[in-house]
């Protein structure tokens, strides 16, 4: 193994909803954000990532079957496969003992999105999920305290939704 990096961290929640909306639909079409390799190397690199066509891979393989876990078309255990070469490392410092992953440098990025998706997953369970709208493909961490929150924004998924429905009564009542 090649390096060692730090245990997830409160960032990591972040790159694995990035990770998850790298899918997005745009203007009725699916856009692969990561679908090139130079566009998965700009993503990487903003992220800590190295830009590598090693980790451009790796990043797509974890995203694939991490939206498949969350969207429930695959159990959990389809993610085995991605830790098993992880270890834990322990490491002395002054202050005590820390932990480290020992993984190669083009899995870390990948590797920290999946252990934040397990965090997510013990600390928050059920509030990783893919936004209410059947024609959006983007997820939210719902951090709302009654865990009701259904798309990924209220802005555009949430409105669009409830104008439809308002639209239909309309057109019922009318």
């Amino acid at each position: 193994m090649t390096g060692m990096v730090r245990l997830t961290s409160p960032a990591d929640e972040l790159v694995l909803l990035d990770l998850l909306n790298t899918t997005p639909v745009v203007e009725g079409t699916s856009v692969d954000l990561l679908g090139s390799d130079d566009e998965a190397f700009a993503w990487a690199r903003s992220r800590t990532g190295i830009g590598s066509g090693e980790e451009a891979w790796h990043l797509r393989l974890v995203r694939d079957q991490l939206q498949a876990v969350v969207r429930g078309a695959e159990s959990a255990v389809a993610l085995q496969r991605l830790l098993d070469d992880v270890r834990l490392v322990p490491v002395i410092t002054d202050s005590g003992v820390t932990w480290s992953l020992d993984i190669e440098e083009h899995e870390a990025l990948g590797t920290c999105a999946l252990l934040a998706w397990g965090h997510v997953q013990e600390q928050m369970p059920g509030r990783l999920r893919a936004c209410a709208n059947v024609e959006c493909r983007l997820f939210l961490l719902d951090r709302s305290r009654p865990n009701t929150a259904r798309w990924c924004s209220m802005r555009t998924c949430g409105n669009r939704l409830k104008a439809r429905r308002h639209y239909r009564r309309a057109q019922r009542a009318g």
